[in-house]
């Protein structure tokens, strides 16, 4: 079965790094794709497994090389897709889960066009409002320059292939494991349906000459 890249993507506070982590616990054909950031580790989180945590010049130097898949500035942050990363999963036949950002999606998909984005989406307002402040690493400014970015990420919810509403986290995971299974049968049967449905058309035509 092809493998391919997977684009969990949401406000932030939606929860989608949560369903990523589940999705690496209970599927063996999924790995992750660490992203590069500028952002500072927050507590508990290592570098080269939360994220690679690189120094603004770091960042930039490798913008300039092209390791990028795809880059954007978040929050006041840059955080980036590196292609070695996407390349090191997909190479052990594994699918590439990714948690980024609305822009980095679309540029990656762009990239990577065989991608699939989901998009998380909060039940509600006030459910990313709670979860947001109920994190308790960020001031008052941070959360409201979040809410902001929500309302321009939402606004693009079109631009995905499907919506998983993260009311209920095992469900969400579920329904985004279900995506990736029929996805995967889509990409394997699609060209073998279309041979044998040419092969049986070519075979009742001929039979019908008999009549």
């Amino acid at each position: 079965m092809k493998r391919f890249p997977i684009i969990l993507s949401a406000p932030s506070g939606a929860g989608k790094t949560t369903i990523a982590k589940r999705l690496l616990e209970i599927r063996s054909d999924v790995g992750y794709s660490v992203s590069a950031t500028t952002r500072p580790p927050r507590p508990g989180e290592a570098d080269g497994t939360a994220y690679h945590f690189l120094s603004t010049a770091e960042f930039a130097k490798a913008v300039k090389g092209g390791e990028f898949a795809e880059y954007a500035e978040v929050h006041g942050n840059m955080y980036g897709t590196l292609r070695r990363e996407v390349a090191k999963v997909l190479d052990a036949h594994r699918h590439v889960v990714m948690d980024i950002d609305v822009q980095g999606a679309m540029q990656f998909a762009a990239s990577f066009p065989d991608a699939v984005r989901i998009f998380i989406l909060p039940p509600s307002g006030e459910t990313l409002v709670a979860r947001l402040k109920g994190r308790g690493t960020e001031d008052r400014e941070t959360i409201a320059t979040r809410l902001r970015d929500a309302i321009a990420e939402i606004g693009v919810l079109d631009e995905f292939e499907y919506v998983v509403i993260n009311d209920a986290l095992e469900r969400a995971v579920s329904e985004v494991s279900c995506i990736i299974d029929a996805e995967g049968l889509r990409r394997v049967n699609s060209p073998d349906s279309r041979s044998i449905a040419a092969e049986t058309v070519a075979a009742l035509k001929a039979e019908l000459n008999h009549f």
